[in-house]
């Protein structure tokens, strides 16, 4: 994942009021890394520790510094500065830059930007924007709700009935996330969140009703923008040849963005009431959070009674 130094000039969702002071022909310069730095002795010219793809953000104390230094030394230590590939620098405070880093940036290419706030408030805003934006993410074909707290990610093929077991959840109050293409994040260090696309959130497809917004037939109760994803729930089509779980005591996983999530792999055929079995997984799921496993448990007590059975009992 990586995105430009444009990208930060428009953004507006974190905040960053970026002004272009210069070297506008560096905007298509990308970043790939959340971390930003302070180049501090790297404006003197000591340049061991310098990591040219961060953002280099220049403060009070940086700008305080180039304008008492001379000129001719302060041209001579950004020129060095500039000559290597810079991602971009960005003055805070409101601050002017001195000419000599104005011309350096430009003759380089390197993006010169300005914003209003403080050094401390906009490493926050812009560490908490690349976190967001450099996150890996993928695209899954699904529905995400939430049971009870749990992040239940419903998986299928199209028809199977992902969605109408989704309605049927949301009328048992419980809350829709994403339905048919869900967005999902990896939140360090192993967490995934789920959302839906802004196009279709809140909205479902019902296969004979059409398009629904859940939200204006249930209220803001019935939904969540996003929600870490917990478990896997694949449904599928009944299969009298292949083997199921039966006990639940082994626990396959499945991994999304190298994350590891249970998978639960549930037949579909009629009679089966799927949201109830929905609602069971995710209650054993918090179960098993607090350390108790009921399958486990009573495969250890069969055990226990097995070996410990009194001989002579046998019939002959």
């Amino acid at each position: 994942m990586s995105l430009s130094i444009k990208d930060l000039l428009e953004d507006k969702a974190y905040g960053l009021d970026l002004q272009l002071l210069g070297g506008e022909a560096g905007l298509a310069n990308r970043l790939y890394s959340s971390r930003i730095q302070k180049p501090g002795l790297a404006l003197t010219g000591y340049t061991e520790h310098l990591h040219p793809d961060r953002v280099q953000v220049l403060g009070n104390t940086e700008i305080s510094y180039l304008s008492q230094i001379p000129e001719e030394v302060g041209s001579r230590h950004i020129e060095k500065l500039c000559s290597y590939p810079i991602a971009c620098f960005i003055v805070t405070k409101g601050l002017d830059p001195p000419e000599f880093l104005k011309k350096s940036a430009q003759d380089a290419g390197i993006p010169l930007l300005g914003t209003h706030h403080q050094s401390s408030t906009f490493i926050s805003l812009i560490t908490k924007f690349l976190e967001e934006s450099l996150l890996p993410s993928t695209h899954i074909h699904g529905v995400l709700v939430d049971v009870l707290g749990v992040g239940v990610l419903l998986l299928g093929k199209s028809g199977i009935g992902k969605s109408e077991c989704a309605l049927d959840l949301v009328i048992r109050g419980h809350r829709l996330v994403a339905d048919d293409v869900i967005h999902i994040k990896k939140k360090m260090p192993a967490a995934l969140v789920g959302q839906a696309g802004e196009s279709i959130q809140y909205h479902m497809e019902i296969r004979g009703l059409g398009i629904i917004n859940v939200k204006d037939l249930y209220g803001v109760s019935s939904i969540r923008e996003k929600k870490i994803i917990d478990m896997v729930l694949e449904l599928m089509e009944w299969d009298a040849s292949q083997e199921y779980e039966r006990l639940g005591i082994d626990e396959p996983m499945k991994t999304i963005l190298g994350v590891d999530l249970p998978h639960l792999k549930i037949p579909v055929r009629p009679g089966r009431n799927l949201t109830s079995i929905i609602e069971v997984a995710a209650r054993n799921f918090l179960l098993k959070g607090m350390g108790y496993h009921s399958a486990r448990e009573f495969h250890e007590k069969l055990l226990a009674r097995l070996e410990f059975r009194p001989l002579g009992n046998e019939v002959e």
